[in-house]
């Protein structure tokens, strides 16, 4: 029997026995023929009000039952990350008990993983509940991971030294990437699994604006996007302002100087957005560049052509027929969209899964597990010289979309199945770089790709 008949079919006698109304259930006579066949005659009343209430009160149990699965497929994914969060917490605070000292207090630490363990059990016997208190555990979750966090951090500080400032390139490239920090489902909901999100890349630490862009169900369509002006008011999902634009092709799109640049939808065109107003600038073709899904990356879709911007200026990550799907690298002229340079890398853009651009140097990464990437490989534009890199970064479900980079906080934002993520970069310093540095954490390269000015080319 289906749940909505369960529920209203016990009911039935009652609705049919109400008080001031005529019984539409009684003793009737009536009579067995030869053949063993009982006969009976019922009379109906006119009067039908209960069965229209019975017939109200069907309707209302089958609208309460679809809010009700609607409701259970929120909160399952929700579960299953908040288990996956407090194992990446557990495990955090082995680390930092095995690797604490310094200004790091042991009691601290003593009293987290207690905190997490406690957690940890609770969790188990949520999951043998009926869910009341998930949205409770889940604040004690975040809790517990912010101050996690924290410690983390000031670990990182006393190894790193001082912070970058905001836009600067003084410093020997990238070193290490913290966990992820999950802020929040996407404002669509869990069924928007690809997408893009970030903050304006241009290198001015007073510039606040977040933009958050998920794609439709489809993993494709670029048609709505929101704009926050501040990292609270992203959290709190208030004060913005929510768009439709209906033309962009996949999750490869950036804000920079309060612009947004995507791939325009079934094309090779760039096309750039005045945030302010919403209107469409500028559009024309990028030569040579793939589209349609020919070179995505590696296990994401219609991500052909990929924005990234830096301290560097804007950049566009794509690949060609020509290049036989290796990466090729352009730095774009913001006001015209016409390439000023491009480079052609050795790596096959299919085999990554996604690709960020700090200080002129580009960051590709690859998937290791369902729950780890790793960044790989280097190109730096600037003395056209690749290298190999092993830097861990953790996921916290398995596929990375959109990734963005921000110069006025040197954070990585990253749109991973549905959930916003971000992550703290550490950068070596140049006291560092000239050091001997560590066997296998990067190695040059023997090829060096040379960069290629383009000819200018007018749109068919």
């Amino acid at each position: 029997m289906q749940p909505a008949l369960a529920l209203w079919l016990p009911l039935l006698p009652l609705l049919l026995v109400l008080p001031g109304q005529t019984q539409l259930v009684k003793n009737v006579p009536g009579s067995v023929d030869e053949n063993g066949l009982c006969h009976c005659v019922v009379h109906l009343p006119n009067n039908l009000a209960p069965l229209k209430q019975l017939e109200q009160l069907q309707a209302i149990t089958q609208e309460l039952m679809h809010k009700y699965e609607q409701e259970l497929s929120r909160e399952a994914p929700t579960y299953s990350l908040l288990r996956l969060e407090l194992e990446g917490a557990r495990e955090l605070v082995t680390q930092l008990t095995a690797k604490g000292g310094g200004s790091v207090a042991e009691d601290l630490l003593s009293q987290l993983q207690s905190q997490v363990a406690n957690a940890s059990l609770s969790l188990k016997l949520l999951a043998d509940s009926d869910q009341r208190n998930l949205r409770a555990y889940r604040q004690e979750v975040d809790v517990l991971e912010s101050r996690l966090i924290d410690c983390e951090r000031e670990r990182w500080q006393e190894a790193s030294g001082p912070p970058l400032p905001p836009g600067s390139c003084a410093h020997g490239g990238l070193q290490r990437v913290s966990r992820p920090l999950v802020v929040q489902l996407n404002w669509r909901g869990f069924s928007h699994k690809a997408g893009a999100w970030g903050r304006d890349s241009t290198p001015n630490p007073d510039s606040s604006l977040y933009w958050v862009a998920p794609l439709s169900s489809g993993d494709r369509y670029f048609d709505y996007y929101r704009l926050y002006k501040s990292y609270d008011d992203l959290v709190l999902m208030k004060n913005y302002v929510e768009r439709s634009m209906g033309y962009g092709d996949g999750s490869g799109n950036t804000v920079y100087e309060n612009f947004m640049y995507f791939n325009y939808y079934g094309t090779r065109d760039i096309a750039k957005v005045n945030l302010s107003s919403n209107t469409l600038l500028l559009r024309r073709p990028l030569p040579s560049a793939t589209y349609n899904n020919r070179f995505s990356y590696a296990g994401v879709s219609w991500k052909d052509i990929d924005f990234a911007g830096d301290e560097k200026g804007l950049w566009v990550l794509y690949a060609t027929e020509e290049s036989k799907g290796n990466l090729v690298v352009s730095r774009l002229n913001t006001s015209t969209l016409e390439v000023e340079k491009t480079w052609r890398t050795s790596q096959y853009k299919p085999a990554m899964s996604g690709a960020f651009m700090a200080c002129g140097v580009l960051y590709a990464l690859r998937p290791l597990s369902t729950r780890q990437e790793e960044i790989f490989y280097a190109f730096d534009t600037t003395t056209g010289r690749e290298r190999r890199l092993s830097i861990l970064l953790d996921k916290m479900l398995e596929t990375l979309h959109g990734i963005n980079y921000s110069p006025s906080d040197h954070k990585l934002y990253v749109y991973n199945d549905g959930y916003l993520i971000n992550y703290d970069l550490s950068f070596l310093t140049l006291k560092h770089k000239q050091s001997k540095l560590p066997a296998g954490k990067f190695s040059w390269l023997p090829t060096v790709p040379h960069p290629v000015t383009p000819k200018k080319t007018s749109r068919p």
